[in-house]
């Protein structure tokens, strides 16, 4: 008995110090957490968290984006956990959720015998444009490959919408389901369709003002094969492989640098005669910091460029759980809401 006593008195002494090991090691535990936490708040608020850069190329446009889109001036919170640049671009078309919007087709044909489907949302439930003649119709370009049920145009589409304005969706040549006529389709150098659809969308609504936004920059083979080595086009690994064996040779240039060169806006911004804000993150994979025409914009006083710190291609994921809206729909809703009822404010930029 006297053993079974002491072995139960030694017993009793390991386990206290054993808790008292384990409640040490807790306490250190939570400790090292709380400091990491907080150090990552910090690093979080003063490196990620930023107000993004407004660059424009007069004091009137500075002016007028300041007072009616105060968005351009407020700081830009990337989650916490998802502000790098690639899990931006990534992770937004399944992090954020698609609106329902219900689309009236239409299909014009273009000079050439090709077809260009609009995919119409006409918000006939407008409560402050009720009249249709005069509703403010925003005409939306996405992006490469990109449709009309692409989730970032669905959102400005939902934005449009709250504000009571019509949208029309310009869908490239045989991207939407749409039968493919000729052996063409699009290049980012060539707005031929762009601009014939621009004039259908004036003739048609001849009264109510119209403001246009793109987002970045298919078809169907047995019409595409006439003329292209299509098993020859699907084997390339990169865009510009692509371009190189489909794109360029398609649209006529001598080279593919010929057609990149031709389409990069930069030689272009200085002619743009209509205020146009421009929107891009200093991290996009696509687009970086040391390709942005910086100094193009300053010398025309129509244009706006506007630098987040982070952001990616297409991302622009705000808050803890971006599931409704980004940083990119905010901007949008606010300068078309400005544009088309503040848009006297941008009359004679010089």
């Amino acid at each position: 008995m006297l053993s079974l006593d002491v072995g139960w008195d030694v017993l009793g002494v390991y386990l206290e110090n054993q808790v008292s090991v384990g409640l040490q090691g807790s306490s250190v535990g939570l400790a090292l957490a709380l400091g990491f936490g907080a150090a990552y708040a910090c690093y979080y608020l003063t490196s990620i968290a930023k107000k993004p850069k407004l660059i424009t190329g007069g004091k009137k446009f500075y002016e007028f984006l300041r007072d009616h889109c105060p968005v351009v001036t407020e700081t830009y919170y990337p989650p916490f956990w998802c502000w790098e640049s690639r899990a931006q671009t990534l992770l937004r078309p399944f992090v954020t959720a698609k609106p329902w919007v219900t689309y009236r087709n239409e299909l014009i044909r273009a000079p050439d015998g090709g077809q260009i489907s609009l995919d119409w949302f006409d918000n006939d439930s407008s409560s402050s444009h009720p009249d249709p003649p005069s509703r403010p119709t925003v005409l939306l370009l996405p992006g490469l490959t990109g449709t009309s049920r692409e989730s970032y145009i669905l959102h400005m589409v939902q934005q449009s919408r709250e504000l009571g304005y019509r949208c029309v969706v310009f869908n490239n040549r045989g991207v939407s389901g749409e039968k493919l006529l000729t052996p063409r389709t699009y290049c980012a150098a060539n707005t031929e369709d762009l601009e014939m659809v621009i004039e259908h969308v004036r003739k048609t609504n001849p009264a109510a003002p119209i403001m246009a936004a793109g987002v970045s920059m298919g078809g169907h083979r047995p019409v595409l094969e006439k003329n292209y080595d299509i098993d020859h086009v699907m084997k390339a690994k990169t865009i510009r492989e692509f371009d190189e064996r489909f794109t360029s040779i398609m649209f006529g240039y001598p080279t593919n640098d010929d057609y990149y060169r031709d389409a990069s806006p930069i030689h272009k911004l200085k002619s743009v005669q209509v205020p146009m804000l421009c929107l891009n993150a200093a991290d996009d994979v696509f687009s970086p910091s040391h390709a942005i025409p910086i100094e193009v914009v300053k010398q025309n006083p129509n244009l706006a460029l506007l630098i987040t710190c982070h952001g990616g291609h297409i991302g622009f994921l705000e808050g803890l759980w971006p599931r409704q809206s980004t940083y990119m729909d905010r901007v949008f809703r606010q300068f078309a809401k400005a544009v088309i009822e503040q848009g006297g404010r941008l009359n004679n930029l010089q």
